[in-house]
C-alpha cells in the first residue's frame, strides 16, 4: 500500500489560533444640530456687546475728543464685531468664527433697518397725530383754512384725492406697457430686444425732475394742455413704467421652460403659452413689481409740482385746472413756520406711508404667496367646475349614421 500525502489538519484544543472577536455594540448616534442659537452664542454676544459698551464710553468720554450719537453708535458697533472675532477665537476654530461673524453681521443689519423704520415712522406719528386725530383732517381740504387757524379746521382730503386719482392713472397707463415690455424682451427677442433693454436700463436711473420736465416741455407747453392731475399722471407714468418692466422682465425669465414646452406640446401657440401659463406663474413676481412702481410713484415731489400745479381747494377732476396731491401737500405746508400748518404735513406723510401699506397689502393678497398659487376666487370657481362636471350624467352619444 501507497501512503497518500494529506494536507494537515488543524489542531483542536489549546494550541489553535484565537478566536474571532465578537462584533462590538454600536454606539448611540449623536444628533448633530445644524443652526438654531445655543447659550454659547447668546453669552458670547452678550459679552462683546457690554465690554464694547464699557471701552467705547471709556474712549469717548475719558481718553479720545470725541462726541455725538452717531459716532457713538459707530464706534459701539465696531468695537462689538472685534470683540465677538476675539471671543469666538477663544472657544471655536477660525471657519466657524468666520461664520458665526459673518451671521452676526446680517442680523446686525436687519435689526438696524428695522430700528430706523421704527424710528421714522414713530417720528412722523409723534409729530403729525396732533391734526391726524381730528377727523376734519381726512373730510375737509384747505380752501377755508388759513396759517394761523385752529387745527380743527381744514384737511388733506383734496391732496388724497388727487394723490389716488394720479396713481391709479399713472397705474393704468405704466402696468400694461411695462408687463408688455417685459413680455416683449424675455419671450419674443430678436434685434430689438437689446435696444429697448438699453432704454429701459437708462430710464431706470432717470431722475424724476427730467421726466417733470419731460411733460412740462411736450404735453403742457407743446400741446397746450393745461397743469392737471392727469398730466401729472403722465410724469408718474415715466417713473413708473421702467420700474414695472425691469422687475416684470426678471420675473418672467424665473418662470421654468418646461411649463412653456409642455403647453407648446399640447399646441399652443406662443401667446396663448404666455397668457395662460407664464403670466399666470409669474403673478405673485410681476405684482411685486407693480407695488414697487406704485411706491415709486405715489412719493414723487418734483414731477407733479412741475405738471399739477396746487392749490387749496378741493378738485376731483383730474382733467382740469390744478390738483394737489399728498407729496405736495407735504411739500407745501411743512416748511411753514407755523407749527398748525407743520403738524398737518406730518400728518399728511403718515396718510401716505398708510396708503403705501394698503396697497403692498392688497397686491400681495390678490398675487398669492408662491407662484402659481391660485387665488380663492380661481379656487371657488375650479371647485364649482369639479362639482358641475361630478353632477352631469355621463352619456354617450349615438354615431350618427
Amino acid at each position: 500500500m501507497t501512503t497518500l500525502d494529506l494536507p494537515p489538519v488543524a489542531a483542536s484544543g489549546p494550541a489553535a489560533g484565537p478566536e474571532p472577536a465578537a462584533p462590538a455594540e454600536p454606539r448611540p448616534e449623536k444628533k448633530v444640530r445644524l443652526g438654531g442659537v445655543t447659550s454659547e452664542d447668546v453669552l458670547t454676544v452678550a459679552g462683546a456687546l457690554v465690554g464694547s459698551l464699557a471701552l467705547n464710553w471709556m474712549l469717548y468720554e475719558r481718553v479720545l475728543p470725541f462726541s455725538g450719537a452717531s459716532g457713538f453708535v459707530i464706534c459701539w458697533y465696531v468695537l462689538f464685531l472685534a470683540a465677538y472675532f476675539a471671543l469666538g477665537r477663544l472657544q471655536w476654530g477660525t471657519l466657524m468664527v468666520r461664520e458665526r461673524l459673518v451671521s452676526v453681521v446680517a442680523w446686525s443689519s436687519g435689526i438696524a433697518v428695522v430700528g430706523l423704520i421704527i424710528d421714522q415712522v414713530g417720528f412722523v406719528t409723534a409729530r403729525g397725530l396732533e391734526a391726524a386725530r381730528h377727523l376734519n383732517f381726512f373730510t375737509e381740504s384747505m380752501e377755508q383754512t388759513g396759517p394761523l387757524s385752529p387745527i380743527d379746521s381744514g384737511g388733506a382730503l383734496g391732496a388724497i384725492v388727487g394723490s389716488l386719482e394720479q396713481l391709479g392713472l399713472a397705474t393704468l397707463f405704466a402696468v400694461p406697457l411695462g408687463i408688455a415690455a417685459a413680455v416683449f424682451m424675455s419671450e419674443v427677442g430678436g434685434r430689438m430686444a437689446r435696444p429697448v433693454r438699453t432704454l429701459v436700463e437708462a430710464m431706470t436711473a432717470l431722475p424724476s425732475i427730467v421726466a417733470g420736465l419731460f411733460v412740462l416741455g411736450v404735453v403742457i407747453i407743446t400741446f397746450g394742455f393745461e397743469k392737471s392731475g392727469f398730466a401729472a399722471s403722465l410724469a408718474l407714468t415715466v417713473m413708473m413704467m421702467p420700474i414695472v418692466t425691469r422687475a416684470s422682465e426678471v420675473v418672467i425669465r424665473l418662470v421654468p421652460g418646461t411649463l412653456r414646452e409642455a403647453s407648446y406640446a399640447l399646441g399652443g401657440s406662443q401667446w396663448r403659452t404666455v397668457w395662460n401659463v407664464v403670466l399666470p406663474t409669474a403673478r405673485p413676481g410681476l405684482m411685486t413689481g407693480v407695488v414697487l412702481g406704485m411706491a415709486r410713484g405715489i412719493g414723487e415731489t418734483s414731477p407733479v409740482l412741475l405738471t399739477s400745479g396746487f392749490t387749496s381747494q378741493f378738485n376731483g377732476n383730474p382733467f382740469a385746472e390744478h390738483q394737489v396731491s399728498l407729496p405736495l401737500y407735504i411739500w407745501n405746508y411743512v416748511k411753514q413756520p407755523y407749527d398748525g400748518m407743520i403738524a398737518r404735513g406730518f400728518a399728511a406723510g403718515m396718510t401716505l406711508m398708510a396708503v403705501v401699506l394698503i396697497l403692498f397689502v392688497t397686491a400681495r393678497v390678490l398675487g398669492g404667496r408662491v407662484p402659481g398659487q391660485l387665488t380663492r376666487a380661481q379656487r371657488r370657481r375650479m371647485e364649482r367646475a369639479a362639482a358641475g362636471a361630478v353632477a352631469r350624467p355621463f352619456v354617450i352619444q349615438p354615431k350618427k349614421q
